[in-house]
């Protein structure tokens, strides 16, 4: 199935195309912005129209051709996009970059056949140097096709030396440094602050923002067949995010990524206001991830979500709750801990302070607990 079109980012692409038409587009960018906006989309999209043999008189490309036709099917030969995974067990260097390789040919084979696939993962991907040794020899390699090779680099912010090999993100510096002349390099990433400052020193910063809700609800009635009605609803929770919009619809297994994640911050909400503190180190001991920091922090993102909504009803405003189906939970809750806003305040400050510090080493389980008891005084005024 070929990818779908390109939703939002107008002035964005209108300055990539101008820059590509007068020869002035580097070889090196980061797109950059919040998580599920498109930014490797948008990359697809560049790579297109750096490989289109017959782009329009507007710049944009045909969509005709071989190329672009490949680049949609993700099938171009000069076209390589790579993204973190997990380690494999391998007993070699040699052997991991196969394995590795495998593993990004059974992910590409996933999103051609699903160009709306959603990675699930058991252990939390990274980039290893065997990744980046097959990104470099690929870069060696005269194209196939064309004139060009263009290589997509999802979510760089991956190849931070503690949760990948020290070596990835120095050896990936050296192709930043001195790239085949015939080879583009778009990096994409939702924290560029976390890349190496000599990597983001060497590309050119893109800024991509949130869409508006009627893109992201534009895409769902026109991409995955929803009716209006329900397609602004689910927008208007999605933060201006396709990606985010994916993961909350329901998969054949039952609720969407995103949605367990809700639950089980909503779980992690009642914990936290109730009186028994056996109930928080249930709730602790039970969201304690297995590896993936990456979900760790994003059911900490889903905690502050529920915080939004209480502070709209602390407030006595429930009507401006993102999700309304959570307001009479939510009233529930206010009424019984007596929750007042400047207490959801700095509720909603602890789950950053958690959230920062589950980027470093600190056991996810220590910070749960500590944040859950927290929360209890932050909410209830009392830390017993």
């Amino acid at each position: 199935m070929p990818l779908p079109p390109v939703y939002g980012h107008a002035d964005v692409r209108a300055k990539l195309r101008a820059a590509l038409r007068a020869g002035n587009l580097p070889q090196s960018l980061l797109i950059h912005g919040p998580a599920g906006v498109g930014k490797e989309r948008l990359a697809m999209w560049l790579a297109q129209l750096i490989l289109c043999d017959d782009p329009r008189a507007d710049g944009e490309a045909c969509g005709q051709c071989r190329a672009c036709k490949f680049v949609e099917r993700l099938e171009h030969p000069d076209v390589n996009w790579f993204f973190p995974l997990p380690r494999p067990d391998a007993s070699t260097p040699e052997k991991l970059r196969e394995k590795l390789e495998e593993a990004r040919w059974a992910e590409l084979l996933a999103r051609r056949t699903d160009p709306f696939h959603v990675p699930a993962f058991d252990k939390a991907p990274a980039y290893f140097m065997g990744m980046i040794q097959n990104l470099q020899r690929l870069a060696g390699v005269r194209p196939a096709m064309g004139t060009r090779k263009v290589f997509v680099v999802g979510d760089a912010e991956a190849m931070v030396p503690q949760e990948s090999s020290p070596e990835a993100a120095n050896a990936f510096l050296k192709l930043l440094e001195e790239p085949p002349a015939d080879t583009t390099l778009i990096l994409t990433s939702s924290n560029p602050g976390a890349l190496l400052p000599t990597i983001r020193s060497r590309v050119l910063p893109v800024r991509v923002m949130r869409l508006a809700q009627g893109e992201v609800a534009d895409f769902l009635v026109r991409e995955k067949k929803m009716k209006p009605a329900e397609a602004e609803s689910l927008a208007s929770v999605a933060e201006g995010a396709i990606g985010r919009a994916l993961r909350l619809l329901p998969t054949s297994g039952g609720s969407g990524v995103l949605q367990k994640q809700r639950e089980t911050a909503r779980n992690l909400l009642i914990a936290a206001t109730s009186q028994s503190p056996a109930d928080r180190l249930a709730a602790a001991n039970a969201v304690a991830p297995s590896g993936a920091r990456g979900d760790f922090s994003a059911g900490l993102q889903a905690l502050s979500l529920w915080l939004r909504d209480l502070m709209a009803v602390a407030a006595g405003a429930p009507e401006h709750t993102a999700y309304t189906d959570d307001a009479a939970l939510l009233t529930s809750i206010v009424k019984k801990a007596r929750v007042r806003p400047e207490g959801v305040t700095r509720a909603i400050l602890r789950v950053q302070e958690a959230h920062d510090m589950a980027q470093g080493n600190v056991n996810p389980q220590l910070i749960l607990a500590d944040l859950l008891r927290g929360l209890r005084e932050d909410l209830v005024g009392s830390a017993a």
